[in-house]
């Protein structure tokens, strides 16, 4: 990845795609090729984790407030706010002035705003019976992470959305929208000089960036407890997870990965990292990193008579990998299938750009070839060892999304269970909260 710093004479080709050249530490990321095509992703380091204990929402209401002119489509979680747009070469010029213009001079309209506000709310109100899954998911992370900055949904509440006013967006840009904050990304065929001038416009924004609320890691789980949201829904979708101290750039990584992947051959989906629902575990996401991150693991939607079965079979299989570990031939095809994933990287400029720029906020060496040398070095011990080290059957958050909370949660709790100690027995009453999904981004 080239970097080429305001101040510098030389460019200079840095692995960590970081470099500081006076006061003013814009960082630029970019890809340069032959492709018709530029493609812009612009990120700040910022988003829903710094929002107000009282109006979670605001980052994101302010990113979709800034990106609602269309130039560009915007994507907030809780440490990064994502801007992306492309253009053909050709129109370069003419489809940038229309990006700074939304990024760096946004007019504040009031009408626009409360637009986007109601669209916000809308969504937040509007839930339809194939949500199960999404739903289940956003009310795990929320619980596992209650009482940390990432303890909120990111797009906020119904509550949370109509107490902000213009004039937090406006103070949340301010404060957030900063030099030391933004990376700019890009790719595609274009000039030296036209990176420079990109670099001097966003000296646009205040140098550096307002509070951040200091580090917290979500707390231990000292009981496995379960939360039952009631939905209009067929099925019953499953969601249970950890914290864990492994992230993207730590050792253990490319272990856990496939560890997490194996499990898929049982039918689940493990995921080692925050991804969105229903995106596949074994491609990165992209420009969501986070400093902490749990483990998931999600059912199909199954049968709501079956339900709780399901879900201990589902630990069942977990237990097995962590006490008999991966068989050498599932670790054999799981490895291969991850490689080949990497490799098909190499054909999307995009998602290597930003990769690149998660590369850069992790502070370590660009993915597609760290995973790929590491998987080379990987053995199916090292990845029994660190399932061992990192996972687990109890002392979990439980989520399950259900029209019948009533007799899921006596499926939950019934007595004379064939289960083992090894994954969580019948739950207690107490362990049990229901809720009902229209109160849930109330």
């Amino acid at each position: 990845m080239l970097l080429r710093p305001a101040v510098c004479a030389a460019r200079i080709l840095l692995l960590l795609g970081l470099l500081s050249c006076g006061h003013a530490q814009i960082r630029v990321v970019d890809l340069p090729g032959k492709s018709p095509v530029v493609n812009f992703r612009i990120v700040f380091t910022t988003g829903a984790e710094v929002d107000p204990e009282d109006k979670p929402g605001l980052a994101w209401l302010t990113a979709a407030l800034l990106a609602h002119g269309g130039i560009c489509t915007a994507q907030v979680d809780q440490e990064m706010s994502t801007f992306t747009g492309s253009t053909p070469a050709d129109r370069l010029p003419q489809y940038y002035r229309l990006l700074r213009g939304a990024l760096l001079y946004p007019d504040w309209d009031p009408s626009t705003f409360q637009q986007v506000k109601d669209e916000a709310i809308r969504a937040r109100e509007n839930l339809t019976p194939a949500a199960g899954a999404e739903l289940a998911d956003q009310v795990l992370y929320r619980e596992i992470f209650r009482g940390t900055p990432y303890g909120h949904f990111t797009a906020g509440t119904v509550s949370s959305l109509r107490k902000i006013t213009l004039a937090d967006v406006q103070q949340f840009y301010r404060m957030q929208y900063s030099q030391s904050n933004v990376i700019l990304g890009l790719t595609g065929s274009y000039s030296d000089s036209f990176v420079e001038n990109m670099r001097k416009d966003f000296r646009k924004l205040p140098d550096g960036a307002g509070f951040r609320p200091r580090p917290k890691p979500a707390a231990l789980i000292e009981s496995t407890r379960a939360v039952i949201v009631r939905h209009d829904t067929p099925s019953v979708s499953w969601s249970a997870g950890f914290p864990i101290s492994v992230t993207r750039s730590a050792l253990d990584y490319p272990a856990l990965l496939v560890a997490a992947l194996s499990l898929q051959q049982s039918g689940l989906q493990a995921c080692i990292e925050y991804s969105p629902s229903g995106q596949s575990c074994a491609a990165p996401p992209a420009n969501l990193a986070r400093r902490y991150q749990i483990f998931r693991i999600s059912l199909p939607p199954t049968d709501p008579a079956g339900a709780w079965d399901s879900f201990e079979h589902a630990l069942a299989q977990l237990n097995r990998l962590m006490e008999n570990g991966i068989a050498e031939d599932v670790f054999q095809r799981v490895r291969d299938s991850l490689t080949q994933t990497i490799g098909a990287l190499g054909h999307a400029r995009d998602l290597q750009l930003a990769l690149a720029i998660d590369s850069a906020y992790y502070r370590m060496p660009r993915y597609g070839e760290y995973l790929k040398t590491a998987l080379e070095h990987l053995t199916a011990g090292d990845v029994q060892r660190v399932a061992r080290n990192h996972l687990r059957t109890t002392r979990m958050v439980m989520v399950a999304v259900a029209a019948d909370a009533a007799a899921l949660q006596q499926q939950l709790t019934a007595t004379g269970t064939s289960g083992s100690e090894k994954w969580p027995p019948r739950l207690h009453a107490g362990d049990i909260q229901v809720l009902a999904a229209g109160d849930v981004f109330q």
